[in-house]
């Protein structure tokens, strides 16, 4: 073999190398490009705990909003719809201060959050509730039944079970949303939610085994439970 044709051949060889070592490069940075765009787009999905109303994710001027976000705000919407009124029967007919005190913090506190709600539901685009759930609808049922100490309980059970279930849903909310409207409201919400749970578990009625029951019934018996 001539020298000119070892040469020609040893330039094919090194040509050929350069080839491969860059199909090697390009194949994994494809790879990972695509790996880190759906990484990028899962935060966006809604966990299946939330309601999902299938209007997906919503671009808007504070941020990309979820159907987290927005089954969040409802559902403050709906808390104040039917807190509000509990507070202001514990205040007319709690017999004891510590719940009529768990009334006036529900009223002060449902009114502000309820004022922000409103905002961020105008700001965001979205239709909120006017009137309560059915389910809040028969818990308020239940309290206008009750008399007495069972009242007193009731009220007290009914609303301390309530807050610590939205309570998990404002910590998820608040370390998730990417809407800075959002955020500010789980922020408050969160604020509120904790001191009405403390202002109902300083009654001393709560009873905390019961917490994860349905829902407490409605009983005229006075007796203090353990």
């Amino acid at each position: 073999m001539s020298v000119a044709s070892r040469h020609v051949m040893g330039t094919g060889i090194v040509i050929g190398a350069l080839a491969l070592t860059l199909i090697a490069l390009l194949i994994p940075v494809r790879n990972f490009g695509g790996a880190a765009a759906e990484a990028a787009a899962a935060p966006l999905a809604a966990p299946a705990s939330a309601d999902d109303d299938g209007g997906g994710v919503m671009s808007t001027a504070f941020g990309p909003l979820t159907p987290q976000d927005r089954d969040f705000v409802r559902k403050v919407r709906l808390a104040g719809l039917w807190e509000l009124p509990a507070g202001r029967q514990a205040q007319q007919r709690g017999s004891a201060p510590a719940v009529r005190t768990a009334g006036e913090h529900l009223i002060e506190g449902h009114t502000e959050l309820d004022r922000r709600v409103l905002e961020v539901g105008q700001a965001l685009g979205l239709e909120l509730p006017d009137r309560p759930s059915e389910q809040q609808r028969a818990w308020l049922d239940q309290l206008n039944r009750a008399q007495g100490p069972a009242y007193e309980r009731l009220f007290v059970q009914l609303l301390r079970r309530a807050h610590g279930k939205v309570f998990a849903l404002v910590a998820q909310v608040r370390a998730q949303t990417r809407n800075s409207m959002v955020r500010e409201l789980a922020t408050d919400a969160n604020t509120t939610v904790l001191d009405h749970i403390a202002v109902l578990e300083a009654s001393g009625l709560v009873d905390f085994e019961g917490l994860a029951d349905p829902v407490p019934a409605s009983s005229n018996d006075s007796r203090p439970r353990k």
